[in-house]
């Protein structure tokens, strides 16, 4: 299996109504054809890993990559993996700012990340919501 983990920005700000459209389709694209992730939004930045088989994870990769919604897109580390850490979630999400519970995507995503093993993966992603809660 593969893992990738990438960050982008959007062209324009996306409202909650189209981020709730991106991640229904994305959802239902990506359990048929096995991959599991997170997203965290922060502003007008993203960062998405996503796992599963390499073929499967190239092709939703690519499609991402195209989405004009994107520029900027960073591909910050592709792994071979033995065992997935989103194994639950065709799309985990959360975002930044007042529709999060807690309105503090640090702690939210800390939590959510905390029985990750890999400690690179998870530092990408508190760093990210530490950095996104401070904005």
């Amino acid at each position: 299996m593969k893992r990738l983990l990438y960050i982008s920005t959007t062209r324009t700000p996306l409202d909650d109504t189209t981020l709730e459209s991106i991640l229904t389709a994305s959802r239902r694209n990506n359990a048929r054809v096995g991959v599991t992730g997170m997203l965290v939004a922060g502003g007008r930045r993203f960062l998405q890993a996503l796992e599963g088989e390499e073929s499967a994870v190239d092709t939703v990769y690519a499609r991402i990559a195209r989405d004009e919604r994107h520029h900027a897109i960073v591909l910050l580390s592709q792994d071979r993996i033995e065992t997935r850490s989103f194994e639950a979630w065709s799309m985990g999400y959360r975002r930044a700012g007042p529709t999060t519970v807690s309105n503090d995507l640090h702690a939210t995503v800390s939590q959510l990340t905390a029985s990750i093993t890999d400690a690179n993966l998870r530092a990408y992603f508190t760093s990210f919501a530490q950095l996104h809660t401070a904005a």
